[in-house]
C-alpha cells in the first residue's frame, strides 16, 4: 500500500514519534527537519536556475503578461504569501498578478480540503482568467498530485502559458503538466502528512528565490535596494527617502 503513497505521507521513523519526546526534543527534531527542506532547496538550485532564466525571458517577451501562482490549502497560501508581495517590494503592477486557489479566497482563513479535488472548478477558474502565451503559471503541491493544481497547469499549458510544477514528490502528477519541474524531495514529516512543516518551508524558499531573482533580474533592484518599492507608511517613506539620498549621493549607509 505504501508504494501509491507519496513520501510527505508516510510517517517519520527516524526518532521515536514527537509527541513521545520533551518539548526541547521535540522542537530540535522539528527544527533540523525544517533545515533538511532548507537541504531539499539547495539540491535542486539549478532546476530554480533554469526557472528564474525561464520566466524572465517569457516576461520580457510582452508587457501584458502575468504571474499567476495556483495551489491547495498550505502551497495556496504559500504561493499567496510570495506574490502579494511582489507590489509593495519592487512595484509589480497588481494587474499583471493572479492567484487560483483551490476553495477560491475562503481557503486563505479556512481549510477546504475537499476543494484540492475539484477539477470543475479548476476548469472554471482557468476559463474565467483567460491564459494565453504571455503567462507565468506556477503549480504548487506538497504531495505532487493535487487535482485542482494538476488541471490549472494542464490547461494553462495548452493555451501556451509558460508552466512551473514544484512537487515534493518526486513522482507528483503535476510534474508532468509543466515545461519548469522543480522537485523539492522532503520526505516524511515528523507528524505524519502536515507539510505545512518542512515541504511547506521549502516551498516558500524556493518561490522566494525565484520571485526575487526575476525581478532582481528585471532591473527593479539597484546596489541591494529596492528601487521600485511602493512607500505607503512612515517607515517605507523614510526607507524610499534614504533610497533616494543614496543615488544622489546625499546618504551612506556607513555614516
Amino acid at each position: 500500500m505504501s508504494k501509491n503513497i507519496p513520501e510527505t505521507e508516510l510517517l517519520y521513523t527516524k526518532s521515536i514519534p514527537v509527541d513521545k519526546l520533551s518539548t526541547l526534543d521535540a522542537l530540535q527534531l522539528m527544527l533540523n527537519e525544517h533545515e533538511n527542506g532548507m537541504k531539499s532547496v539547495r539540491e535542486s538550485i539549478e532546476k530554480i536556475e533554469k526557472a528564474v532564466i525561464s520566466i524572465y525571458s517569457h516576461i520580457q517577451k510582452s508587457n501584458k503578461g502575468k504571474l499567476i501562482y495556483c495551489g491547495a490549502g498550505t502551497s495556496g497560501r504559500i504561493g499567496v504569501q510570495d506574490g502579494v508581495e511582489l507590489y509593495p517590494t519592487f512595484g509589480w503592477p497588481v494587474d499583471r498578478l493572479n492567484f487560483l486557489l483551490a476553495g477560491g479566497k475562503e481557503a486563505l482563513t479556512k481549510s477546504i480540503e475537499n476543494s484540492e479535488d475539484d477539477i470543475e472548478n479548476a476548469k472554471f477558474l482557468a476559463k474565467n482568467n483567460n491564459f494565453n502565451e504571455s503567462d507565468v503559471v506556477i503549480g504548487l503541491a506538497a504531495s505532487g498530485n493535487t487535482k485542482f493544481t494538476e488541471e490549472i497547469l494542464k490547461i494553462a499549458s495548452k493555451k501556451g502559458a509558460l508552466t512551473v510544477a514544484i512537487s515534493n514528490n518526486p513522482n507528483g502528477s503535476i510534474l508532468k503538466q509543466a515545461k519548469v519541474k522543480i522537485i523539492l524531495d522532503t520526505k516524511q514529516e515528523v507528524i505524519a502528512g502536515s507539510t505545512r512543516l518542512k515541504a511547506g518551508t521549502a516551498q516558500k524558499v524556493c518561490l522566494n528565490l525565484i520571485s526575487s531573482m526575476v525581478m532582481i533580474m528585471m532591473g527593479k533592484v539597484k546596489d541591494g535596494q529596492m528601487i521600485n518599492m511602493v512607500s505607503n507608511n512612515k517607515k517605507l517613506k523614510d526607507r524610499k527617502f534614504r533610497i533616494e539620498a543614496y543615488f544622489n549621493k546625499k546618504y551612506s549607509y556607513n555614516e
